[in-house]
């Protein structure tokens, strides 16, 4: 081959390949790997070998304050190769390892596993991450977006920033058109409570977040889970044609049709983490019948695999139809798995050995083409995250934040306030007094309560987006979160101050409607802090809000309107208190020295009335940098909170 023909370079992370002339992978590799982007496919060959796994669980009681810890053998000696154009399934009864070995082909498996898995010989990389497109089996999507939103911005989000905008919504169209979504791209993606697209659809989808980024490596976890037989013949037959484009595929599936089977090229089959077969689809009925293990009967080569996997032969059924005794081999279970591990290890293994070690990977301009530059790790820059996160998140919040059930459930408060308090003047001081930490208290803890649901509900996106596939920044998701907050938060306490503030007979100065409205706005951002670290520390909806409860009880009890002489031990809950804070604000900006009353010897001064006495109407500013503090404070426990998050 001419020099000139082995040519290869790399920019920004995608590499670019010259003509293949005669190279027949080369060929492969160009015919289905054109997009709008001018880049082709890097070949990946992965190679696995002896790959085991093993995690520690807590059983029983061995003491009162300690579990005896046991070791659990998840998967052991697995070995096999997939070269690209090829697509390897995984088969084997639930609970078998098809998951956990397909997470360790793509390093996103937690804890160390034994055994060596090589991407054209070289180990897993950051920028190897970078070129595997990793499909889980839970369709993780936002469901107020459309189809064409959620391409098009996780290609704003991954594709780097040398490539421009247009050439991004390009090939985010591309990828549409590519997977057959032109007819659906403006439907919303929908879930269990909002209709949407279809199973089928989704699914498409999500491959296609991955195919916009032209993955070399293109793992699913089972791709046709939950889809008719004719939905997931479409699904599995877009993704061999991916394959055919030169990417290399490997994905996991229950119980495939016969028509499923027979588009595979190898199978893996496991039967309690550990191989029993690995080699051509075309030729495991074969190998089993030579070990001792065929069917009289045609039956479906997916089927008669699972049978075996979970040591059921199937002269076992044969016999049971019949009413014949059965060997002890065969209606021992773990007798026949004994008996196919030992078949594997002396038959297919150690020629699977050699042939992993005589198989070349790709040549080698393409291992060094497919080496991003280590600087590389984000698609595009920390602001143009924080953007286009922004932007997407007030796409999918703003139905919920200005859901009708919201607005109508703070209307109706704030009229039905408006009403109770109607024009209550100062001679009514103790009414006043009570619509202020009427408004301590309900903006302070219905925004509490909306936030703790935040981080929970959008774990399994911040899990794929952020930890697996790299998408962006965790400070950028939470700047962006942040602001995106804003004006979803701070626009219904507005309506709500509008609504009940004059009517209720507060000061009607401009002064004083803007000051308190101030007031609340950043009690509800204090108070949105507090649910957005409560959600990030405990990750359960449940727990979160029991303890929001609690929280918001005691907060209650010591904002300083019920309870007036607290007992000194405990005089300090106060203090942490932002309902405290806010109460005593509110209660600055609408008296002041020389307001009076009337009571029953004539005109009382508003601060000597013990109810505002003992909280007090000054150090406005000491109270004001307390809830900014507060605000800063509870944001960066969550964001640390975020940082620990673990993969589960």
């Amino acid at each position: 081959m001419a020099p000139s023909e082995q040519t290869s370079n790399e920019t920004d992370g995608v590499c670019h390949v010259a003509d293949g002339g005669g190279d027949p992978l080369r060929r492969l590799t160009q015919s289905g790997a054109s997009s709008p982007l001018g880049l082709a496919l890097c070949p990946v060959t992965l190679k696995f070998e002896d790959v085991g796994y093993k995690v520690k669980l807590a059983q029983g009681e061995c003491l009162p304050t300690r579990k005896l810890i046991v070791e659990k053998t998840i998967l052991t000696g697995l070995t096999g190769i997939v070269s690209p154009g090829e697509i390897l399934a995984m088969l084997g009864p639930s609970g078998s390892g098809k998951t956990t070995l397909l997470t360790a082909l793509g390093g996103r498996l937690p804890g160390k596993h034994s055994g060596f898995v090589t991407y054209n010989n070289h180990p897993f990389s950051s920028s190897m991450k970078r070129r595997i497109g990793f499909v889980t089996q839970d369709d993780v999507l936002y469901a107020h977006l459309t189809v064409s939103e959620t391409l098009t911005f996780a290609a704003l989000l991954r594709l780097p920033d040398s490539i421009t905008r247009a050439k991004k919504l390009e090939q985010a169209e591309h990828v549409l058109n590519q997977l057959g979504l032109s007819k659906c791209k403006n439907t919303i993606i929908g879930g269990p409570l909002l209709r949407g697209v279809s199973g089928g659809e989704r699914k498409r989808v999500s491959i296609g977040q991955e195919m916009l980024v032209n993955p070399s490596l293109l793992l699913l976890d089972e791709p046709t889970s939950g889809l008719d037989s004719t939905t997931a013949m479409k699904i599995l037959t877009m993704v061999k044609g991916l394959a055919k484009g030169g990417r290399t595929v490997v994905t996991t599936i229950h119980q495939p049709s016969s028509r499923l089977y027979h588009m595979f090229d190898k199978v893996v089959v496991l039967s309690e983490g550990a191989p029993i077969y690995h080699g051509q689809a075309s030729v495991a009925m074969g190998y089993f019948a030579a070990v001792g293990f065929s069917t009289p009967v045609a039956m479906n080569p997916a089927d008669f695999l699972l049978d075996l996997a979970n040591g059921i032969p199937p002269s076992k059924i044969d016999s049971e139809d019949q009413g014949e005794g059965n060997s002890l081999e065969e209606q021992d279970p773990k007798l026949v798995h004994q008996l196919l591990i030992s078949a594997y290890n002396e038959n297919i293994s150690p020629r699977l050995k050699a042939e992993l070690r005589s198989t070349p990977s790709t040549p080698n301009q393409y291992s060094v083409a497919c080496r991003s530059r280590v600087e590389e790790e984000w698609g595009t820059s920390w602001w143009e995250q924080v953007r286009v996160l922004l932007k997407r998140g007030l796409k999918e919040r703003k139905h919920e934040a200005f859901s009708g059930l919201r607005i109508f459930q703070v209307t109706t408060v704030s009229i039905l306030s408006g009403l109770l308090w109607w024009h209550s003047t100062i001679s009514h001081i103790q009414d006043q007094i009570g619509l202020l930490f009427f408004y301590s208290i309900f903006w302070g803890f219905f925004p509490l309560f909306h936030a703790v649901f935040a981080f929970p509900q959008e774990r399994a996106i911040l899990m794929k987006e952020q930890r697996t596939s790299s998408y962006y920044r965790l400070s950028s998701y939470f700047t962006a979160r942040t602001l995106g907050d804003l004006p979803t938060e701070l626009a219904l306490p507005t309506l709500f101050v509008l609504l009940s503030y004059f009517t209720g007979g507060l000061k009607p100065t401009f002064t004083n409607f803007t000051l308190t409205l101030l007031v609340i706005l950043l009690n509800v951002l204090v108070s949105q802090g507090l649910g957005l670290a409560l959600g990030a520390v405990l990750m359960d909806v449940k727990k979160g809000t029991t303890l929001a409860s609690v929280i918001t009880l005691v907060f209650l009890l010591a904002g300083g309107y019920y309870v007036q002489r607290v007992p000194s031990f405990i005089a300090w809950l106060k203090y942490v208190s932002f309902s405290y804070y806010c109460y005593k604000l509110l209660l600055g900006v609408q008296y002041g020295e020389g307001d009076v009353y009337g009571c029953g010897t004539g005109l009382c001064r508003v601060v000597d009335l013990p109810a505002v006495a003992n909280v007090g109407v000054g150090n406005k500013g000491r109270d004001v940098g307390a809830l900014v503090v507060m605000m800063v404070g509870y944001r960066l426990i969550a964001y640390a909170a975020l940082r620990r998050l673990k993969v589960r």
